[in-house]
């Protein structure tokens, strides 16, 4: 049995890095790199092999959209997934659009629910679903995907289960991203959400977490915390092969510490050494 479970492992692994443009880069990684040289860290980017971006919140960093799109073409990089704020996504949901049809595409993610410090309940979270519902519909009309990205303050106990649940099963024009890292970190599994909800997840931040931090449901946490892939408390290397069982299209690295130049490329062994 453990043979065959190897094997399977092991085939997995292989077939997932068969496609290696589903590994991509959130860019607010390079969120201080890009504020001082957007040319030599787009080449630095692309020295890394990586060629699938999600925008980081940093718009076009003082280019003109024609100007950044030339830049990003010039080192063989793409923007697969544009951010907006929770108020555009509920009251002007056609700018969002607007920004992915720029960049060609598919998928809008919203990072963060507006909420009294630490206190997040069932009336913000059915505001969202709402919020969410309408602009997803409009969104998939143009053959665009919103995404919401947790952020831990969703586990809160609601009914005979959680927020988070309650929040998904009521995702009627939306879906999710799920961030590793923000589903560790308030004390839930990543493998056991993704088998319990396998349809709705379709994107991923790979993010680890420094072994023996204690999280919380706040949504907040020192982001010195985040560790070359593997390093840490998080089982990375199990949650990348459910990743590719559920088909989930592209798995973003996410590192916001200020060793992000160093262990990015780190990282990036981490997950080719998988399939040694």
């Amino acid at each position: 049995m453990k043979r065959a479970t190897l094997f399977l492992l092991i085939t997995l692994l292989i077939n997932f890095f068969s496609v290696s443009q589903e590994i991509g880069l959130q860019l607010y990684s390079l969120r201080h790199q890009m504020e001082k040289d957007v040319p030599g860290t787009l080449e630095k980017i692309q020295s890394w092999g990586i060629s699938n971006l999600e925008e980081g919140n940093g718009g076009t960093h003082g280019y003109s959209m024609p100007e950044y799109k030339a830049l990003l073409s010039k080192h063989d990089l793409s923007i697969v997934s544009v951010s907006g704020s929770y108020e555009d996504f509920r009251d002007a949901p056609e700018k969002i659009i607007k920004k992915a049809k720029d960049y060609g595409a598919k998928y809008a993610v919203c990072f963060w629910i507006p909420h009294n410090d630490t206190i997040f309940t069932i009336e913000e979270t059915r505001k969202a679903v709402n919020a969410f519902n309408k602009a997803g519909k409009k969104m998939k009309a143009e053959g665009i995907t919103l995404a919401y990205h947790p952020h831990g303050y969703e586990f809160r106990p609601y009914g005979d289960g959680l927020l988070m649940d309650h929040m998904i099963k009521s995702a009627e024009h939306f879906d999710f991203e799920m961030d590793v890292y923000w589903f560790a970190h308030p004390g839930e599994d990543p493998l056991e959400w993704l088998r319990k909800y396998p349809e709705k997840f379709k994107l991923m931040h790979l993010k680890d977490c420094q072994k023996g931090v204690k999280g919380n449901q706040n949504g907040t946490s020192d982001v010195e915390t985040n560790v070359v892939l593997g390093s840490g408390q998080i089982d990375i290397a199990a949650i990348i092969v459910e990743a590719k069982k559920m088909n989930i299209d592209y798995l973003f690295i996410e590192d916001e510490s200020s060793k992000v130049m160093e262990q990015i490329p780190k990282s990036l062994n981490f997950i080719k050494s998988l399939r040694e």
